[in-house]
């Protein structure tokens, strides 16, 4: 048997290849968008993808599932568990298998068992992997978003995402009940391959390490403690981070069926004088590095800069009914085509072109309005909430506004912030702050599309705050003095 990991860094997302050496054939679990990947790891290994699953209807980013099992000419198996209202549209019509808890199928000399392991989503699935040549005894299970690496799937996605009410509570009952059975029914030794890493928003506390064992898991996971049907129902729902916005798109298109990309072509480089049309008609990408940026923008873009994060903040903070164009630093094309790889992971799939640094520079040459943001040091900020002449927020997470904050700060997370704009007084200056100032600098772009004047970047964020030893408050902070 052969096991291959696939990681997305972005969306902590992990997908799998399960392959028999022997007969040449394989399985890919989870798979992301970025299908050709597991085409040509498949053919490095002497192997062709026979069979393409999912261990449930994923929130945070468009499966590709779908669209490999055509690639691949591969059998596509889908959940029939949950009810029906969560029954793949598409699995009748791509002459899907439907599973059920309980069953199995062969990959070569690989045995896959299914067992239907509700609580994160009705119809999630957990594939229990015995190599047969080697032993009779299952040697690991792909775990999906049921068991993670010290922590367990979150059962509130239904209701906070995708909007089904009353639904949370019961469905932390049945991740209840799955782990007891899961749990008592597998030995220490198997191996747990889950679907997610730190940083997801899939779960409160996922580790960052690829892999662990049932028995570490027992030894090591909060949720597994627990053997208290209520203890356990309050825990997992206390502090699950605010879902962000793109999750319930993704349910919807997941269900329905994502579209098929087929040979996707680099978008098309524009010419500087479309930039006016792109403005008015879409929204402009800058991927930029922030300071880059904040040197003099474009008036009307939003600088989401090309890092690890990139593709979480599109989530939140883009449309999916606007055609979106990409503005990159000089030549450009390579960030480009990198950015609407990414923005696919999500089903941003309008990206209609990018415009190369020098659509910026001339619209500067032209005397055209430009965004630019000016770092504000923590002495400056200090004295305008004194006088009360700035507004200061705080974009950072609930979570991290609890362990800490600057008095006088005005609490709205990044995810939430054009949502709550009204709350903002345009007429004075506005601050905008995070952690160590690179939400913050996503913030002040947020704010200067939507029309602000004068915004301003908390130089440092709050960790600069601290370490030029002024005071924060809040609940945390003060229970360590």
């Amino acid at each position: 048997m052969l096991l291959k990991r696939f990681y997305h860094e972005g969306l902590a997302q992990a997908s799998y290849l399960i392959g028999c050496q022997q007969t040449g054939t394989a399985l890919v679990v989870d798979a992301n968008r970025d299908v050709g990947a597991y085409v040509d790891a498949a053919a490095a290994e002497g192997l062709r993808i026979t069979h393409v699953t999912e261990t449930h209807i994923h929130a945070d980013y468009l499966s590709g599932s779908r669209e490999l099992a055509r690639l691949a000419g591969a059998q596509l198996l889908l959940s029939a568990e949950g009810g029906d209202d969560w029954q793949y549209a598409f699995a009748a019509g791509d002459g899907a298998r439907l599973l059920h808890g309980g069953d199995s199928f062969m990959i070569g000399n690989v045995r896959i068992d299914v067992e239907h392991t509700p609580g994160h989503t009705p119809e999630h699935l957990v594939f229990v992997v015995t190599d047969t040549p080697a032993s009779s005894r299952p040697v690991g299970a792909l775990t999906g978003d049921f068991i993670f690496v010290g922590d367990v799937g979150r059962p509130d996605l239904l209701e906070r995402a995708a909007n089904v009410e009353g639904t949370m509570r019961a469905s932390a009952v049945q991740l209840f009940a799955s782990l007891q059975r899961f749990t008592s029914t597998h030995a220490d030794y198997l191996q747990l391959w889950p679907g997610h890493g730190s940083g997801s928003a899939c779960g409160k506390s996922l580790g960052a390490v690829p892999q662990t064992t049932l028995g570490y898991e027992r030894v090591a996971n909060w949720a597994l403690q627990l053997t208290d049907e209520g203890a356990f129902v309050e825990a997992v729902l206390e502090g699950q981070p605010d879902p962000p916005r793109y999750f319930a798109m993704m349910k919807k298109l997941n269900r329905e069926g994502p579209a098929i990309l087929g040979d996707v072509a680099t978008p098309p480089r524009r010419e500087p004088r479309e930039l006016s049309g792109a403005l008015a008609s879409g929204v402009v990408v800058d991927v930029r590095r922030a300071e880059e940026f904040a040197a003099g923008g474009v008036a009307g873009s939003l600088n989401l800069p090309l890092t690890k994060s990139f593709v979480g903040w599109a989530g939140w903070l883009l449309p999916y009914d606007r055609d979106l164009y990409v503005m990159a630093a000089g030549d450009g094309g390579d960030a480009a085509r990198e950015a609407a790889k990414e923005l696919r992971m999500i089903g941003l799939d309008r990206v209609v072109g990018w415009f190369g640094g020098e659509a910026a520079e001339r619209w500067r040459d032209e005397k055209r309005p430009t965004a630019s943001v000016r770092q504000a040091t923590a002495a400056e900020v200090e004295q305008g909430l004194r006088d009360g002449d700035v507004t200061l927020v705080d974009v950072r997470a609930e979570s991290e506004w609890n362990e800490g904050h600057i008095a006088g700060a005005t609490a709205i997370p990044l995810g939430r912030l054009p949502e709550r704009l009204a709350e903002l007084d345009r007429s004075r200056p506005v601050v905008t702050q995070c952690q160590s100032g690179s939400r913050s600098a996503i913030a002040a772009s947020v704010l200067l599309a939507h029309g602000f004047s004068d915004v301003r970047n908390l130089a440092g964020g709050i960790k600069g705050w601290i370490a030029s030893g002024r005071p924060v408050e809040g609940e945390e902070a003060e229970s360590r003095v």
